[in-house]
């Protein structure tokens, strides 16, 4: 295979992943763009292999390798894939970016030890001074994605004990100054590898970035794990960028930048959504107020009803909006929320669905899960389009949201002040259903659960609706 035309076949595969970016802009055509992106990497996939066996001066040991990898990883991805819960997505993600990060690492690590092997430099000569600060670069930034992704996945679980793996922020006097101290002898060393390509300053810049990376992600709460999602996933990018460059790779420079300023771009408007500063963000929540407020312990009373309490409220009702949140995620209740939804339409009901762009873990987690029940996409609506219609609604049903709708938003000293919400407070009747009166993830209680119009409906999101949609029938 010439030269020529594998930097075609890049080229092609390049174009198939700015169409595949391009069709995840918009549900209706999200398929399309899926299907590039499994067409550009399948291109980018097999050329590189090709490639692989042309440097190998056509012995097949090198391109075994390369098959055995693609058959074992891409049967551990297959499985995983098929396994995971909906629920467990923003984990799945998390967990992939560190995949990233670390395989990074491990090619800077490997052309670094055998640079000859790669092309970068001749047996016997050093390394190239530029290509010296690109893989200390893009080794640092992996190092940094690989152990912030840990410490995201943790956090994005919940399940676990060990104290930076809880949804609270983990702060400490001094945090900032270390980060900073830290990132000032990353960048020392860097210097030192340009000019000495020394060992012992490539393992301390590796050894710097993994301890950046959890410090970086600890101080961030739960609250802001959907912008912290999409900032490892632009850092991923960028490290996959920076060893393109050392290995002379167009594709991976191309793949990798597009992933990068996509994630940069999607983190800023996480951000935005959030009123989160976006440097706050990559910083580790430098400059940011203490931790979040914990939820009061005080007892106070709310009204409560059952199912059909709901479904005859419902019944009755003109126009209904449906607030989805990560309680429906955990319940799989979407399929019988969109069958409540048919019923409620049969009657004559308006319904709509409101989503707020960081409900649930990740962003988009209820676009796909309402994708994933075959929701009209005319029915739902983003949080900008739809909030000046609560207040001529009738019912707004929230289904396991909480700090997405939480009012405390828009009072000044609230840790979430700022952040824009789903304004359902302002809907004639609230139908609320959660498990018990648990905090949301921001850890803060909501006064939309005390509010007179409020009634709570306790209980797993599925049976719930499920009980309701028999009681409309």
């Amino acid at each position: 295979m010439s030269m020529n035309l594998v930097t075609l076949l890049y080229l092609i595969a390049s174009v198939c992943f700015i169409q595949a970016l391009k069709g995840l802009s918009h549900p209706t055509t999200s398929i399309r763009g899926n299907l590039f992106g499994m067409a550009g990497m399948t291109i980018a996939v097999l050329t590189t292999g090709a490639l692989i066996l042309k440097l190998a001066g056509g012995q097949t040991l090198g391109l075994g390798y390369v098959l055995g990898g693609l058959v074992v990883g891409g049967g551990i991805g297959t499985v995983m894939a098929q396994r995971v819960e909906m629920t467990k997505m923003p984990e799945l993600v998390a967990f992939m970016h560190s995949m990233i990060g670390l395989a990074a690492v491990c090619i800077a690590v490997a052309a670094v030890a055998e640079p000859h092997a790669f092309g970068i430099a001749v047996l016997g000569d050093p390394i190239p001074g530029g290509n010296r600060i690109e893989l200390s670069l893009g080794c640092f930034i992996g190092a940094v994605t690989f152990s912030g992704s840990v410490i995201a996945f943790g956090k994005l679980s919940g399940k676990y004990k060990f104290r930076l793996f809880q949804g609270a922020p983990v702060t400490f006097a001094g945090q900032h100054w270390l980060n900073l101290a830290l990132g000032l002898a990353a960048a020392f060393f860097v210097f030192g590898f340009w000019h000495s390509q020394s060992w012992t300053d490539f393992i301390l810049i590796t050894a710097l970035g993994f301890a950046l990376g959890v410090l970086l992600i600890i101080p961030i709460g739960g609250a802001d794990m959907p912008v912290v999602v999409s900032m490892l996933n632009s850092y991923s990018g960028w490290a996959a960028a920076g060893i393109g460059f050392s290995l002379n790779n167009s594709m991976l420079i191309i793949a990798g930048s597009l992933v990068g300023s996509s994630g940069a771009i999607l983190s800023y408007i996480m951000c935005k959504a959030m009123n989160r500063s976006f440097f706050n963000v990559i910083l580790g929540g430098f400059g940011a107020e203490g931790a979040t407020t914990a939820a009061s312990s005080q007892q106070r009373n709310v009204k409560s009803g059952s199912a059909d309490d709901a479904a005859f409220i419902l019944g009755n009702a003109e126009s209904v909006i449906i607030v989805p949140g990560y309680g429906l995620a955990v319940a799989r209740a979407q399929h019988a929320v969109k069958e409540l939804a048919q019923k409620l339409i049969e009657r004559g009901v308006t319904v709509r669905y409101a989503i707020h762009p960081v409900a649930g873990r990740m962003p988009g987690h209820m676009n796909v899960l309402l994708a994933e029940a075959e929701v009209p996409y005319d029915q739902v609506h983003e949080m900008e389009d739809i909030n000046a219609e609560f207040g001529q609604t009738d019912v707004a049903i929230i289904l396991g949201a909480n700090d997405v709708v939480n009012p405390a938003a828009l009072q000044k000293g609230s840790p979430i002040y700022g952040m824009p919400i789903l304004e359902a407070y302002k809907a004639r009747t609230v139908i609320v259903n959660k498990r018990s009166m648990a905090a949301g993830y921001a850890g803060l209680d909501n006064e939309l659960f005390y509010m007179d119009k409020t009634m709570m409906v306790f209980g797993d999101a599925k049976k719930v609706v499920e009980d309701m949609v028999k009681a409309v029938e």
